[in-house]
């Protein structure tokens, strides 16, 4: 006998379209990651998962990092890097089948071995890598061992299968983070490409593994916390801590000043696609709101409450290219205003000439 859903049941989110939208990534996926929250079978239901991720969302969860920092393409570049991540050997490795590289006799023992496998691939062009070198990182204050842990996981799930590997935490760094280096060619004799798409499955991957070892972790788009413009490279923010300008932004700024002095923009239709999407996102997170507090429950309006503090305090939508548009207007009117007050104030009087002078 099925059991019939109260009208509440029924009718709450039935017509709102799904809350996944507003953490979904806008590229498309090889295949579905193993971590997708389904919609059910109604696709407004707010399920228990959904409402567990939600609530991690607007309570601003720590967000994980997964960076492909680099490949090696030679014995040799792979050699340095190895000895960069141990530290010389100082720092001890962990391989895929969890031993132990301790000291220089186990990382040359480790850099022989791939060598010796890079010397058997003839298949590999010149320039293929002969590793893919991952960074896994938390925010700092981050328990280490927990992420220690978690990276292990991700590394046996994510590569153990088909790819050696090897992988040494970084404690000198306020962040905990752990550096994975895995050999690009596989047991199958296909080589390791991960693609964009590869790396928010590998982010999902290694939120989840923190989160069943106690530590709160999401791995959201910047989409979803209303983030439009996209992550300044470190080579670009290195060299603005040196106040040397980078070239991308002065050929932007270049590019601003140019269309002000023509009087004409160039079209952006990607400007209007993030404005719409954006604005659909914070709707969504509005909407599901709303029914929320329809339910008279109080964890539900602790929710709600929640979320419409995140949206209220989400940044403007504003694009890299408004931003510096909005830079050119501001510098515009201060030099006119400048201007003005050169042409108001009055000119000094000359000062009267003595007898002989005159």
């Amino acid at each position: 006998m099925s059991r019939r859903c109260s009208p509440r049941e029924a009718d709450l989110f039935a017509e709102l379209p799904p809350i996944s939208y507003v953490w979904q990534t806008p590229i498309r996926r090889p295949r579905p990651a193993e971590l997708d929250i389904p919609d059910g079978a109604r696709s407004g239901r707010l399920t228990a998962a959904m409402r567990a991720k939600l609530e991690r969302i607007v309570k601003r969860a720590p967000e994980v990092m997964v960076k492909i920092t680099g490949r090696t393409k030679s014995v040799e570049h792979l050699k340095s890097h190895l000895v960069y991540i141990t530290r010389n050997g100082e720092l001890a490795g962990e391989t895929e089948q969890g031993a132990l590289l301790v000291g220089r006799v186990g990382l040359k023992d480790l850099q022989s071995r791939w060598a010796d496998d890079a010397a058997l691939d003839d298949r590999r062009r010149r320039d293929g890598s002969l590793s893919v070198n991952i960074i896994l990182s938390m925010p700092a204050g981050t328990d280490a061992t927990a992420v220690k842990d978690a990276a292990r996981a991700f590394a046996l799930e994510t590569f153990g299968h088909n790819h050696d590997y090897v992988f040494v935490q970084h404690l000198e760094d306020k962040h905990p983070h752990v550096h994975l280096s895995v050999r690009s060619y596989g047991h199958d004799g296909k080589r390791l490409n991960p693609r964009k798409a590869d790396l928010q499955v590998w982010r999902e991957r290694f939120a989840a593994g923190l989160r069943l070892r106690g530590i709160a972790a999401e791995a959201t788009p910047r989409r979803t916390r209303g983030k439009v413009r996209k992550a300044v490279r470190g080579t670009v923010l290195a060299l603005r801590k040196r106040e040397i300008p980078p070239y991308v932004d002065r050929r932007a700024r270049e590019e601003v000043l140019r269309e002000a002095v023509e009087g004409k923009s160039a079209e952006r239709p990607w400007e209007k696609q993030i404005q719409s999407r954006q604005e659909a996102i914070r709707r969504r997170y509005l909407d599901y709101a709303s029914e929320l507090e329809r339910t008279g429950e109080a964890t539900d309006q602790a929710l709600a409450r929640q979320m419409r503090e995140f949206v209220r305090d989400m940044p403007a939508i504003e694009t890299r290219w408004q931003l510096l548009n909005k830079e050119l207007d501001k510098f515009a009117a201060s030099r006119r205003r400048d201007a003005a007050r050169d042409t108001e104030s009055p000119r000094p009087s000359e000062p009267e000439k003595d007898e002989h002078e005159k």
